[in-house]
């Protein structure tokens, strides 16, 4: 349960799923090892993200990072030729890109991770969010008791979820 009166925000993702052990993988290792994708929502409560420099803390309430509605194969997915990522709070589209600006291919992601933290099956990897956050507004827009937040990928499918502090 959050606490009363917190700061939270909807960051819309691309999230991969690990297929296999990596432990210091290259990027062509790393890109056979991708499962899947499918869409998450790494809702970031972000008063607790600027406590300190470390964002853990912001990032890692229970059930804060809704995903689904499916997994979608590699094959079934371009995304490095780009794919629409698009979040809506309460039917407002706000963040909208696509997987081809990514910092990152998932691919290269995986490896660089896998330099630090070994990867297992099934674990998931989120690739980063398009602008567009509650916290980059002004002034800042943050989720109320009752929003609904929309996240979509194109060739994946739509992730709803009604906000709650509940």
């Amino acid at each position: 349960m959050l606490p009363a009166d917190v700061d939270v925000d909807w960051e819309a993702e691309l999230a991969v799923v690990v297929g296999a052990d990596l432990e210091r993988a290259d990027v062509a290792v790393a890109e056979r090892s991708i499962a899947a994708y499918t869409v998450a929502n790494d809702i970031s409560v972000r008063d607790w993200q600027r406590r300190t420099l470390q964002w853990f803390q912001g990032k890692a309430w229970d059930r804060s990072t809704p995903i689904g509605p499916v997994l979608v194969t590699p094959d079934e997915l371009d995304v490095a030729g780009g794919v629409d990522v698009i979040c809506r709070v309460n039917g407002v589209q706000r963040q909208r890109g696509d997987t081809g600006t990514l910092v990152f291919g998932p691919a290269e992601l995986l490896a660089y991770v896998s330099a630090f933290t070994r990867l297992r099956p099934g674990d998931l990897v989120l690739t980063g969010t398009p602008g567009g956050v509650g916290m980059g507004m002004r002034p800042p827009l943050y989720l109320a008791d009752g929003d609904v937040v929309e996240t979509e990928i194109t060739g994946i499918g739509t992730l709803q979820n009604r906000f709650t502090t509940r």
